[in-house]
C-alpha cells in the first residue's frame, strides 16, 4: 500500500494544482446573475433616506475629489461589489467609497449617519452568507485600499496593520520573520484581515491556536456616528476594565467598522509534515481522530475530513488526481513541531497502529513543501468545485462528532433528485462539518425542503447554525435556533446603543423581532 512506502518518504506526488490565490480568480468569473435580494427573500428596506449627486459630491470632497477611483458611481463599476461569492444575494448599491484613513472612514460614517444613508462595509467579499454586500441600496464603504502593514514585531510576535490587508500577503511577510498567521484560510489569497476579524474567521489551525477572539490583540473601529475607538493594544495582558474590542470580533460590521487591528503570530514551525488518508467509514474517521489527539498531541495542528463526493467534485472539475485510491472518507491530518525527528516519530507510530487497527486502509504522508501545498489544495479546492453544477447551498453547522456526518445522510435523502450533489467535508478537529448541496439552480422547493430543516435538525443537536461563517442576511432569521430570546435582547440593546439610527450593515445578524420559523422564498 501507498502508506507504506509513504512511511519511508518514496511518495512522489506530480500532480501540479493551482495556486491558492486561484481559487476565488474561479469565483469571479462569469456566471449567471442572481436575483435581486429583495425579489428572492422576504426583506423589506428600512426608513433610509436615498442617495442623491449631492451625497456623492460630499463623498469626493471626503476623499480628496481628483481621485474618482475613489468613488465609484457606474452601473458596471459597481455590480460586482453588490453581488456575493456565491452568488446568492444581490443589491443594487449605486456607489462605492474607497477610504485610505480611518479619519476618511469616521467622516464617511458622520455623514452617513447625519443623513440616514444605510452603510455596508466590505472586505475581499468572500463571505457565504451574504452579510458583506448591499441588500437594497446602501452606500458600500470597501476597505481594498487600507492594506498598509504598519509594523512587524518579531520579539513580541505581533503584526500591526490596516483591516483591509489581504491574508495571504501578512502570511507571507510575518513568515519572512519566522511567524506564522493564526489563522489560514482557503479564500486567503483575496479575504481581507479586517473581514477575518469581523466574522471571527475559523479556518484550518483553529485546532492549534484557537479563535481570533484569543489571537486578536486590539482593533481600532470606527462606529454609525463616525467616533474612532481606539482599542489597540500590543500585549497578550492587559486586563483594564471591559475589553471592548470583542464587540466587533464577530459582530459581522454591524457594531463598528474595524479599521485597523493588532494580532499575536506564533513562531513558525520548523517541522511540518502532512498525511492524506482513505478510510472505509465515517466511525473510522471519527475513532482515527481520536487517536490522532491522544498520539500525537502537541504537534497536531490540523485534522480534516473529506468524504467522497467533495473530492470527486475536486479533481473532476480542476482536472486533479487523487494521490491515493478511492474510498468513502479520508482525513488530512497535520503536524507542526520544531524537532523532525521527534514529530515524524510520534507521526510514523499513530500511522503504523491505525493501519493495524484497520482504520486507516491507505494513504500517503509527506513533509516537503510542494507536495503538502499539492495535498492541502485537494482540501481547498473543494468549496469552488460545487459550484461548478450551477448553484450551491452551503451550511457551516457545529455538531457533536458522533452524530457529525449523519445530517449529511439525511438531507441526501430529503433532497433526493432536486440536488446533484450532497457533501460533507470540514473541521472534524473542532467539530465543524461544511454541509454543501449543489443542483443546477436555485429554486424555491429546494430551499424550502433545505431551510429550516437543516438549522433545525442542528437545534436538536444542541449544534451551533453557523460554526465560522457568520450570520449575515442568509442566517439571520434562524439564528434563534442557537441564541434564546434573552441574548438575542441583549444583541438588539447593543446595536441600538452603537448604532442608534440602525444605519450600519443593515436586514444583517439580528433576526427581525419576531423570528418567522419556516419561510419560503419568493
Amino acid at each position: 500500500m501507498l502508506l507504506r512506502s509513504a512511511l519511508r518518504r518514496l511518495n512522489p506526488l506530480g500532480t501540479h494544482i493551482p495556486t491558492t490565490t486561484c481559487l476565488r480568480t474561479f469565483a469571479s468569473t462569469p456566471r449567471e446573475i442572481p436575483a435581486l435580494t429583495r425579489d428572492r427573500y422576504p426583506v423589506q428596506r428600512g426608513a433610509f433616506a436615498e442617495l442623491t449627486d449631492d451625497d456623492v459630491a460630499v463623498f469626493r470632497g471626503i476623499l480628496g475629489g481628483g481621485d474618482t477611483s475613489r468613488v465609484l458611481t457606474a452601473a458596471d463599476e459597481v455590480q460586482d461589489y453588490n453581488i456575493d461569492y456565491l452568488r446568492s444575494v444581490r443589491g443594487f448599491g449605486r456607489v462605492v467609497v474607497k477610504p485610505r484613513t480611518t479619519a476618511e472612514v469616521a467622516d464617511l460614517m458622520r455623514y452617513c449617519n447625519e443623513r440616514r444613508l444605510a452603510v455596508c462595509p466590505q472586505g475581499g467579499n468572500t463571505g457565504l452568507v451574504g452579510g458583506s454586500v448591499p441588500v437594497f441600496d446602501e452606500v458600500v464603504l470597501s476597505l481594498q485600499l487600507m492594506d498598509t502593514i504598519e509594523r512587524i514585531d518579531e520579539y513580541a510576535g505581533i503584526v500591526v496593520c490596516q483591516a483591509g490587508c489581504v491574508l495571504a500577503t501578512l502570511e507571507e511577510q510575518v513568515g519572512a520573520k519566522g511567524l506564522i498567521m493564526p489563522l489560514d484560510l482557503g479564500a486567503k489569497g483575496s479575504c481581507h484581515i479586517g473581514g477575518n476579524v469581523s466574522t471571527n474567521a475559523g479556518g484550518l489551525r483553529l485546532v492549534r491556536y484557537g479563535n481570533l477572539h484569543g489571537s486578536v490583540l486590539g482593533v481600532e473601529a470606527v462606529t454609525a456616528e463616525g467616533r474612532v475607538l481606539d482599542l489597540m493594544s500590543n500585549f497578550k495582558k492587559d486586563n483594564t476594565g471591559y475589553h471592548l474590542k470583542h464587540l466587533f470580533i464577530g459582530s459581522e460590521g454591524t457594531l463598528g467598522i474595524i479599521t485597523r487591528l493588532s494580532m499575536f503570530c506564533p513562531t513558525a514551525s520548523r517541522s511540518v509534515n502532512v498525511a492524506f488518508l482513505g478510510l472505509r467509514s465515517y466511525d473510522a474517521v471519527k475513532q482515527t481522530f481520536l487517536a490522532a489527539k491522544r498520539g500525537l498531541g502537541e504537534v497536531l495542528s490540523s485534522c480534516e475530513m473529506i468524504d467522497a463526493p467533495s473530492l470527486d467534485s475536486c479533481t473532476r472539475f480542476f482536472g486533479l488526481q487523487s494521490p491515493i485510491e478511492k474510498y468513502p472518507f479520508y482525513m488530512l491530518i497535520e503536524t507542526s513541531g520544531s524537532d523532525a525527528g521527534h514529530d515524524e516519530e510520534k507521526l510514523t507510530r499513530f500511522l503504523e497502529q491505525t493501519m493495524e487497527q484497520g482504520l486507516v486502509q491507505d494513504g500517503t504522508v509527506t513533509n516537503e513543501p510542494t507536495k503538502m501545498k499539492n495535498i492541502w489544495k485537494l482540501r481547498e479546492m473543494i468549496a469552488d468545485s460545487l459550484l461548478s453544477d450551477g448553484y450551491c447551498f452551503k451550511y457551516d453547522i457545529s455538531l457533536p462528532l458522533d452524530q457529525f456526518y449523519d445530517i449529511v445522510l439525511a438531507v441526501r435523502e430529503r433532497v433526493g433528485d432536486m440536488a446533484i450533489n450532497v457533501t460533507g467535508y470540514g473541521h472534524i478537529g473542532d467539530s465543524n462539518l461544511h454541509l454543501n448541496v449543489s443542483c443546477a439552480r436555485f429554486t424555491p422547493e429546494i430551499y424550502a425542503s433545505l431551510e429550516p430543516f437543516v438549522y433545525e435538525y442542528t437545534s436538536k443537536l444542541r449544534g451551533s447554525v453557523s460554526a465560522e461563517h457568520g450570520i449575515g442576511f442568509l442566517k439571520r432569521k434562524y439564528l434563534h435556533y442557537s441564541k434564546q430570546s434573552e441574548p438575542l435582547r441583549l444583541m438588539r440593546q447593543m446595536k441600538q446603543l452603537l448604532d442608534p439610527n440602525g444605519i450600519l450593515n443593515p436586514y444583517k445578524v439580528l433576526p427581525p423581532e419576531t423570528p418567522t420559523v419556516s419561510t419560503t422564498a419568493h
